[in-house]
């Protein structure tokens, strides 16, 4: 089992499915997983339930620094939605852990209906994309510090059966919760394609992945047809320790190393739609995804083409 004792681990979306699944199988390998929860409740149940879950003789510390064991993973609670919450949350994480070695991008939801969070965006779109897009962006300076770092985002198959359309990324005139949910997974992408391009000449790598069709709590914000036809086809899904197999790879496998851009299936590279390939519309939604948020100059990685 490979080792990642001295790693400084973030996950998102950590209290349920493959993001605790992903949480544990990196703290076994002593890994300092930070767990992105919104709920501590949920979180602090995850955590013990992961805890509990160790191998038997397996030594934990509270303390990491003082470490002679695996250490105990810690909750970060930030709310996704709020792009206030996650510069709280990086903030918090930059003091306390100035060098960061792995992230992974795996919080995700999809709804029934067309929402705005509290910034002015759709839903989906928010947490989905934006989301991943500012923390990613904001936390540069800690993977930057780490010998070699890990961006992992996870996408879906779904991105396969959205249209990208750049005037209607937020669902303004036509919403369908499952199209809008695989647009933003088109964006999961198209965000790592120019996200590496950008990080080519640094230590980071960015890739991207689809899980697998995982059986999780995931379908429960959705339609009411979307969470039927969920529940019915979930006994024939995978488990989410089968889903979080390819995160785990991409945290931990030498075999890619100097590997960037690229979108996994299965532990090995796959070819997305083309348009998820297009690195014109990629830069675009670079652009729009820095105006949503409001990034500065100096927050964002590299610059924006003119």
């Amino acid at each position: 089992m490979t080792s990642m004792e001295g790693k400084v681990c973030i996950v998102t979306g950590a209290s349920s499915g493959i993001g605790k699944a992903t949480t544990e199988g990196l703290v076994e390998m002593g890994a300092h997983v930070l767990m992105v929860c919104r709920n501590r409740e949920r979180g602090e149940a995850a955590k013990t339930e992961i805890m509990g879950n160790l191998p038997s003789g397996l030594q934990v510390d509270s303390e990491p620094s003082q470490s002679h064991g695996i250490p105990e993973p810690k909750i970060l609670i930030a709310d996704l939605s709020s792009q206030v919450e996650i510069r709280n949350l990086t903030h918090k994480i930059s003091e306390n852990h100035p060098k960061v070695d792995v992230l992974v991008n795996n919080a995700g939801l999809i709804t029934g209906k067309r929402m705005k969070t509290v910034d002015g965006i759709e839903w989906t779109l928010a947490v989905n994309h934006i989301a991943p897009f500012l923390l990613t962006n904001l936390l540069f300076p800690c993977l930057n510090a780490a010998p070699s770092a890990r961006i992992i985002t996870v996408s879906s198959e779904a991105h396969r059966w959205s249209v990208f359309n750049l005037t209607n990324l937020q669902a303004e005139r036509f919403f369908l919760g499952f199209h809008t949910y695989g647009l933003t997974k088109l964006c999961n992408i198209l965000f790592t394609t120019e996200l590496a391009r950008r990080l080519k000449g640094t230590n980071i790598t960015a890739n991207c992945l689809h899980p697998g069709v995982v059986r999780s709590n995931f379908g429960k914000s959705g339609s009411m047809i979307f969470r039927i036809f969920f529940n019915t086809v979930k006994p024939f899904m995978i488990g989410t320790a089968h889903g979080a197999a390819t995160s785990l790879h991409l945290a931990i496998s030498p075999s890619v190393d100097e590997i960037s851009g690229a979108y996994y299936k299965r532990k090995k590279i796959a070819k997305p739609s083309a348009v998820a390939r297009d690195s014109a519309i990629a830069k675009e939604l670079w652009e729009e995804s820095v105006r949503l948020t409001g990034l500065k100059k100096e927050e964002t990685i590299g610059e924006l083409d003119s």
